[in-house]
């Protein structure tokens, strides 16, 4: 616990010392940063929070929690499934969605449940929401992990899936195995693809309806300049089950 404590001050010490300023902000933790850490493979510039370690991707789906489908203000039926959780978000929902929060992942114990997500052993309709970010490009049957998704989300559930995208068409190989080579064709050395615009299409052909939204649809330009979300963000797939893919 004193460990905990003297690591949280030093990173104070730290980030007042070299960010601070308020030309960004990061709506998960709170607080206004002179600018953002480097991220990725490839070392994008102006990405991470200093502070919670937020992503582009991670700031643009949590604004959209708030201000798009009022997550935090309306009461769950069911619980809220969270794939691979990201641990800033995870702090946030296990707050505000307490025991309807539940959190799933193959191989991290940390995790509420351990789960290989192309056979769920959950029942049809487990779950009111499903969040799964950067994980699809990682799954070799990624075709079955989906239909797995559309058969437990409830009929009146809604589910947000995001995954790097390139070009227009996905690039797969099974063969491909040697880490070097799928670092080359797909961008890093754990993915077996690099989905293209047809991704929608794949999450229609599993059974959803798709609406995809991009952060123009509902931030301002000066939000998206503050909270640093950039193209690399990449889009929100928001999905829902065949008779009604609208916003609530």
């Amino acid at each position: 616990m004193l460990k905990r404590k003297a690591r949280k001050i030093l990173r104070t010490i730290i980030c007042k010392i070299m960010y601070s300023g308020n030309d960004r902000y990061c709506p998960l933790c709170d607080r206004y940063f002179s600018r953002f850490l480097p991220a990725g493979v490839e070392k994008r510039r102006d990405a991470k929070c200093p502070w919670c370690g937020s992503r582009e991707r991670d700031r643009l789906v949590w604004l959209f929690y708030q201000r798009q489908i009022n997550l935090f203000q309306e009461s769950l039926e069911k619980p809220f499934l969270h794939v691979a959780p990201e641990k800033m978000i995870e702090e946030k929902l296990r707050i505000v969605l307490a025991e309807k929060y539940i959190s799933a992942d193959l191989y991290d114990r940390r995790a509420d449940v351990k789960m290989d997500i192309t056979h769920i052993e959950y029942p049809d309709k487990s779950f009111s929401v499903i969040y799964c970010s950067h994980v699809l490009e990682h799954v070799q049957d990624d075709l079955m992990a989906m239909r797995e998704f559309k058969r437990i989300l409830d009929s009146d559930g809604w589910a947000v899936f995001m995954v790097p995208i390139a070009g227009d068409t996905t690039i797969e190989d099974p063969a491909v195995t040697d880490p070097d080579e799928r670092l080359r064709l797909f961008g890093q050395k754990d993915h077996v693809r690099i989905y293209g615009l047809d991704f929608k299409k794949r999450l229609e052909n599993s059974g959803f309806d798709v609406k995809q939204i991009q952060s123009k649809d509902f931030l301002s330009t000066n939000d998206i300049n503050l909270m640093g979300i950039t193209e690399a963000a990449g889009d929100i797939y928001y999905c829902k089950g065949a008779q009604d893919a609208k916003l609530t």
